[in-house]
């Protein structure tokens, strides 16, 4: 599926096809955060790492969404950069009308408008053409971000919801690309 001209891609999920087998991206979900003729970037939603949110950043623990763990969002400096994106009305970087990218140089306490964090060590990154690449050969399918796909109680179950979600073809694609 190419790229659609009618608007910004940040703020679209791009969803693995069953197809795809990428260990990194296996039946992930990924939020795009960043995308410009020099690549793009994103969070995979559905990844958690089991890593209390409390054992790294323990001032964010009371706005981590449940589960309040990290999620490994993707394989690139993945033991270096955290990002937050979370529910807020004045996100440093807003991607949709609720969510954005959240500032955690500043403490919550000075953020009120911040509702709720999912916090990602890593993140997904493509160069130049490389996601248009791998949207035109099946690789991934995009669609609407949904605030609760990056705040889920059930991120296993996410790339599952989110599909079937998109009604009609999608309902009928299996995680074993192999049963079909």
């Amino acid at each position: 599926m190419p790229l659609r001209d009618d608007g910004p891609l940040p703020g679209r999920l791009v969803v693995a096809a069953p197809e795809l087998d990428d260990p990194n991206f296996a039946h992930a979900v990924v939020l795009l955060l960043e995308h410009a003729e020099q690549g793009a970037l994103g969070v995979v939603l559905n990844r958690p790492r089991g890593v209390e949110v409390g054992a790294l950043l323990p001032a964010w623990h009371d706005l981590a969404s449940e589960p309040a763990v990290l999620f490994t969002g993707g394989p690139v400096q993945s033991d270096e950069a955290v990002i937050a994106v979370g529910r807020s009305r004045h996100p440093a970087q807003p991607i949709t009308d609720e969510l954005g990218v959240i500032d955690l140089e500043t403490p919550p306490e000075s953020q009120p408008e911040v509702s709720a964090v999912r916090l990602f060590t890593g993140y997904a990154g493509w160069g130049a053409g490389q996601l248009e690449e791998e949207l035109e050969s099946g690789s991934w399918f995009v669609v609407g971000c949904e605030t609760e796909d990056v705040l889920t109680t059930d991120p296993r179950g996410l790339w599952r919801n989110v599909l079937l979600r998109q009604g009609g073809v999608f309902t009928t694609i299996t995680e074993d690309p192999s049963s079909n």
